[in-house]
């Protein structure tokens, strides 16, 4: 059996590294003057190439327009600050659920909520594979009553918690930030660290987790190497990888 797939839409993140020293004449806006750039593979893509960096055996499927799909960020140099966020129009097609291949350890589910995942396709990929994690953007619902975990950050499970019942609700990891995470009304907290940039850290938390996870098969393990594999990336500018 193979190790990890990973199943979810992807896209390129891009950070443009800029400093401001005055205001526009005309409107009340900083003047961006562009210093360097940099990107990476992210969505569902930052989860597998995390996963892929400790992890050999870890396949993808995802849609194949990714790298058309942007999140440009427009970044203070030297301080950090995100002046502001462009992203293109959302073209993404539905997954072809035949090209899951069920013969994996662990199938994760890195799901934005952008189309390429419906709330039946989930359903359909848990009811057919016991060790499903899902990390969705969506409200949940009983169609993820079959996954094995269900990884949501607070403003998701806020969004979700009137909807939450017992047939899942054991099921959530419910990630709090610099308050760490809740499971099954166990509190696992975080290092106090200096954070710097925290785009992408629900991904690697996603990727330490599952990695841990591969290796013992014990969850409460995998959120504490999960944690600390978050706290350590919110310490660098940017996306970075475990």
């Amino acid at each position: 059996m193979k190790k990890i797939l990973v199943v979810g839409e992807s896209s390129r993140d891009v950070f443009i590294y800029c400093n401001a020293i005055r205001l526009c004449p005309d409107v009340p806006v900083p003047v961006l003057n562009v210093i360097s750039q940099a990107e990476n593979p992210g969505m569902a893509k930052n989860v597998y190439r995390n996963i892929k960096t400790i992890v050999s055996d870890c396949k993808i499927v995802t849609n194949a327009n990714w790298r058309s799909i942007t999140k440009t960020r427009f970044v203070h140099e030297t301080t950090n600050h995100m002046f502001l966020r462009v992203d293109t129009p959302d073209k993404i097609p539905r997954i072809d659920l035949s090209k899951i291949d069920y013969d994996y350890e662990i199938i994760a589910i890195s799901d934005y909520d952008k189309g390429f995942l419906t709330q039946e396709d989930i359903e359909t990929v848990c009811n057919n594979h016991k060790n499903v994690f899902v990390d969705t953007k969506k409200v949940l619902g009983s169609w993820v009553k079959n996954a094995a975990y269900i990884k949501i950050n607070d403003y998701e499970y806020r969004n979700s918690e009137k909807h939450i019942d017992d047939s899942f609700r054991n099921k959530i990891i419910h990630t709090l930030g610099a308050g760490g995470c809740e499971f099954r009304e166990e509190r696992f907290p975080v290092k106090v660290v200096e954070v710097k940039d925290s785009s992408g850290a629900g991904d690697t938390f996603m990727a330490g987790l599952i990695i841990k996870f591969s290796e013992t098969g014990n969850i409460f393990e995998s959120i504490k190497y999960a944690n600390q594999c978050a706290s350590k990336v919110v310490t660098q500018r940017g996306v970075t990888t475990l």
